[in-house]
C-alpha cells in the first residue's frame, strides 16, 4: 500500500507561500508559509502534520495492543507535541488518556509501551519519544 501527498512552494523562503494536500482529498490546498512554520502565525506547518500522524498512529497501535490483551477501550485520546529546534525535530511527546473501565492497569501500561515502540510513525521518527499515560478505569 502506498500513500501520497503533494506540496507546492512559490517564492523565497521568507516571503513565499506554499500549499499541500493528500491524495484522498481529506486535506486539500492547505496553505503554509514561513510565518506559520517559524513565527507562530496561525496556519498549517509540517511539524503539526507529523504530530497529527504520530498521535493518530499511536492511538490506533495502542487500540490494537489493548485488543491483543483482551481489552476494548471506551476511548484513547492522544495529544502529540513535537519539538522543532535548530532545524531538527528533537522530541515527540505523547500524552495519552485511556478510558477502559475495569481493565487491568498493568496490561494497559504494557500495551502502551508496546504501542510506543511499535507504531509505524514511532519507528520512522529518529528522536526521543516520551509517553505520559493516564488511565481511567
Amino acid at each position: 500500500m502506498k500513500r501520497s501527498a503533494n506540496a507546492v512552494w512559490e517564492g523565497s523562503i521568507k516571503e513565499g507561500k506554499g500549499k499541500f494536500g493528500i491524495a484522498s482529498g481529506a486535506i486539500a490546498e492547505t496553505p503554509y508559509s514561513f510565518k506559520t512554520r517559524f513565527e507562530g502565525t496561525p496556519g498549517a506547518n509540517p511539524e503539526e502534520l507529523i504530530a497529527a500522524a504520530h498521535a493518530s498512529c499511536f492511538s490506533m497501535a495502542l487500540g490494537a495492543q489493548l485488543g491483543e490483551r483482551g481489552i476494548t477501550p471506551e476511548s484513547i485520546e492522544t495529544i502529540c507535541d513535537v519539538t522543532f529546534e535548530n532545524k531538527s525535530l528533537t522530541k515527540s511527546a505523547l500524552t495519552t488518556k485511556v478510558t477502559a473501565r475495569g481493565a487491568d492497569k498493568a496490561k494497559i501500561e504494557e500495551a502502551a509501551a508496546a504501542a510506543k515502540a511499535g507504531c509505524p510513525i514511532s519507528k520512522v521518527l529518529e528522536l526521543e519519544i516520551a509517553l505520559d499515560l493516564k488511565i481511567v478505569n
